[in-house]
């Protein structure tokens, strides 16, 4: 007797986002039809890619287990966004703009944007630029960091419930996709996504965060959000069919086990995280150490065999 398995089959799929100036490096994610890497159900047709995170300074709390394979690139944010993408070959690049961070050096924005505009005439693949996370300052340093960056085609975050019209607003004018983010909520998810897409912004060109932890049941529940959303999505949710992001590095690198126990334990946890994460449905990886970025890679490329 021949014993057939039973396959889902999905009439919605994921929205398909492209980061990327066209006729340069573009990167596309999104457009899937199934839960992650079931292809007898549905398809794939864009692999999840990972990104490494740079800053547009020092960082002041990275634990020299971290900082090492930059060596003194670290201390220049150009030299070290050209390493990431020349030494380190990543493909999508994230600029965290935290020196405008009262507690982080309190910079200018201009200061900060000088910077920004200095890493993309040196690296020539696409670009996800993040605020220093204080909404007032956000509010100030996002528009100038969109304007300078017009006809990029970035993904620019984050637009929080809170604090998302400043954002949503120069995006539009300068043709960059939004991250819309919630905490770990899938009703206030789709609530932030309507919000954006009430402004006139083309819920297409919105990516996800749920935020998320690297952690315990912390990281069981983000998977089980994200894969709420995804099934929502495939039975016709429009206002939750957005590829996710994740920003898998800021969160492991918090934990002590990561700080204190060395390299070695630091990347694994993140490459762990990682593979969770992408079997949830995560579609952008943003991680810190460049040995998490090859680990993940390979296993996107064989998973996607």
């Amino acid at each position: 007797m021949i014993i057939e398995l039973a396959k889902e089959k999905y009439n919605g799929a994921i929205n398909v986002v492209e980061i990327g100036r066209p006729g340069a490096s573009v990167i596309r994610v999104g457009g899937e039809t199934t839960l992650p890497f079931l292809f007898r159900e549905g398809g794939m047709p864009n692999a999840p890619v990972t990104a490494l995170e740079i800053l547009d300074c020092e960082p002041m709390d990275w634990p020299d287990s971290l900082r090492e394979p930059f060596g003194e690139a670290i201390k220049d944010p150009i030299r070290w966004a050209k390493a990431a993408v020349e030494k380190f070959g990543s493909k999508l690049l994230c600029v965290r703009l935290q020196s405008v961070h009262p507690d982080y050096g309190n910079r200018s924005s201009g200061e900060s944007v000088s910077v920004l505009k200095a890493i993309t005439k040196e690296v020539k693949v696409p670009l996800v630029v993040i605020g220093c996370g204080d909404d007032d300052k956000d509010n100030e340093l996002l528009p100038k960091a969109s304007q300078v960056l017009k006809g990029e085609n970035c993904l620019f975050g984050i637009a929080t419930q809170e604090n998302y019209k400043t954002l949503t607003a120069t995006c539009l004018a300068d043709g960059h996709a939004v991250i819309s983010e919630s905490p770990i909520d899938v009703n206030i998810a789709k609530q932030v996504n309507i919000l954006i897409s009430d402004m006139g912004f083309d819920p297409k060109r919105i990516v996800m965060h749920t935020t998320m932890t690297a952690l315990g049941y912390g990281m069981e529940y983000v998977y089980s959000i994200m894969e709420r959303s995804r099934l929502a999505a495939f039975i016709g949710d429009k206002m939750l069919s957005m590829p996710f992001i994740l920003f898998v590095g800021q969160e492991t690198w918090k934990v002590k086990e990561a700080k204190e126990f060395g390299r070695r334990q630091g990347v694994n946890w993140e490459i762990v995280t990682s593979v969770s994460m992408l079997q949830a449905g995560a579609d952008i990886l943003v991680v810190r150490h460049p040995d998490s970025v090859k680990a993940i890679t390979n296993y996107i490329k064989e998973m996607m065999r």
